[in-house]
């Protein structure tokens, strides 16, 4: 395939600074898994119909990642970039007026939905900022901001839940109104930010990504992405959960889990960056693996608070750059089919609704034990992938 390269313009803070703060809208979608709880909580909901939620959510990215690059295409990166937060601002307007169960279910999806043509959109508008030596660098502290979103979220909710006047007359739902409030200013700055795009690529088709899963290492890493994007919602959704089965603490204080995941997959972020230019990116991932497989032994068997947020820290850091070694690995393997490739590591985020619904039945069935066990097999999916990872994977002729 061929592409088109212009040199990307000098970029400005005043460019830099609305896309970081679309990087943060980003991080909306991780609220799903708080809200879950708290939906559960106030509807009576088990487990299996709680995780329906996050479930649905990452869904939608394997309806709509392949068609945003013909979207792109069409209308611009900026454009569906605005298309993208206009969608997340909906979802997010929706709770404010009620919590029934359908109420949420649109929500989520239209989060799910929005969240999927962002993911797609904003890391391509990045590469017209920032020149090719510094884009891993921007792009990993747009991941940094992203994060912060992430473990604000269930802070944000205790807040609201647990003020002594209920916050907006909404409780824990409060999150809602100051995240929306974020989307629309994301909408007005990015939108009169002047952005110069190149011309864009050839948007690839469904059935050129859908052809690369014959491929066995493309497979392999298309999986990957799935156990990665499982274990990492699987975790935000069953921290607490874990927590209040075995210590018996409310959901106010056992929602700090979730916040703790967050803090140290941001820490992991941050510190793989450096760390991966030193260190081979199947090194790393194998340091990574073994704390995954050290955090699943120890949310299975503690019954300590210390324990228990040992595990979770665990877990945190050694999935925080999965995803960027394996997407790294299939491109470097298939460096003529990049869009295709791209398309289909993004479609991999379906593991999202895959790993969520089997853990809720899991649970149903064996209490949160079931849960982490889920999860134990898509960590020992990510031990097999790195004994299939070259120090530097071999692109095919």
């Amino acid at each position: 395939m061929s592409q088109t390269i212009s040199a990307p313009k000098k970029s400005t803070m005043l460019q830099i600074i609305p896309v970081m703060l679309c990087f943060f809208a980003m991080g909306f979608v991780d609220l799903v898994g708080t809200a879950s709880n708290y939906v559960q909580k106030d509807l009576g909901l088990t487990d299996s119909q709680a995780n329906l939620f996050p479930s649905l959510v990452f869904f939608w990215f394997l309806i709509f990642s392949v068609p945003t690059g013909m979207l792109m295409n069409r209308i611009g990166r900026k454009n569906t970039v605005l298309v993208s937060l206009g969608v997340t601002t909906l979802s997010l307007v929706i709770p404010i007026f009620g919590d029934s169960y359908w109420t949420m279910l649109i929500a989520f999806s239209l989060l799910g939905i929005g969240n999927a043509i962002m993911q797609t959109s904003l890391n391509p508008l990045v590469s017209n900022l920032i020149a090719p030596d510094r884009l891993a660098s921007t792009l990993t502290f747009g991941q940094f901001v992203k994060a912060i979103a992430s473990f604000l979220a269930p802070i944000l909710a205790v807040w609201g839940a647990t003020a002594a006047m209920p916050t907006f007359g909404l409780g824990w739902r409060a999150i809602f109104v100051i995240y929306a409030v974020v989307s629309f200013l994301s909408i007005a700055v990015l939108g009169g930010t002047p952005i110069e795009e190149e011309r864009p690529d050839k948007a690839s088709g469904v059935l050129e990504c859908v052809k690369l899963l014959g491929t066995p290492f493309i497979l392999l890493c298309f999986l990957g992405i799935m156990c990665h994007v499982g274990i990492d919602v699987g975790t935000n959704t069953t921290a607490p959960k874990i927590i209040m089965e075995r210590l018996a603490l409310p959901l106010e204080e056992a929602a700090f889990a979730t916040s703790l995941y967050f803090i140290f997959r941001t820490a992991g972020c941050l510190l793989g960056a450096v760390i991966l230019r030193y260190m081979s990116p199947r090194l790393f991932l194998g340091i990574s693996v073994a704390m995954m497989v050290a955090a699943i032994v120890l949310l299975y068997v503690s019954h300590s608070l210390a324990g228990i947020y040992t595990g979770i820290a665990l877990v945190g850091f050694g999935n925080s750059n999965v995803f960027s070694i394996i997407f790294s690995q299939a491109l470097i393997f298939s460096p003529n089919e990049k869009n295709e490739v791209s398309g289909l590591m993004i479609m991999g985020l379906f593991g999202g609704t895959i790993f969520p619904l089997a853990m809720g039945f899991a649970a149903d069935a064996m209490g949160q034990a079931g849960a982490v066990t889920v999860m134990g097999v898509g960590v020992a999916y990510l031990l097999y992938y790195t004994f299939c990872v070259k120090a530097v994977a071999k692109p095919k002729i």
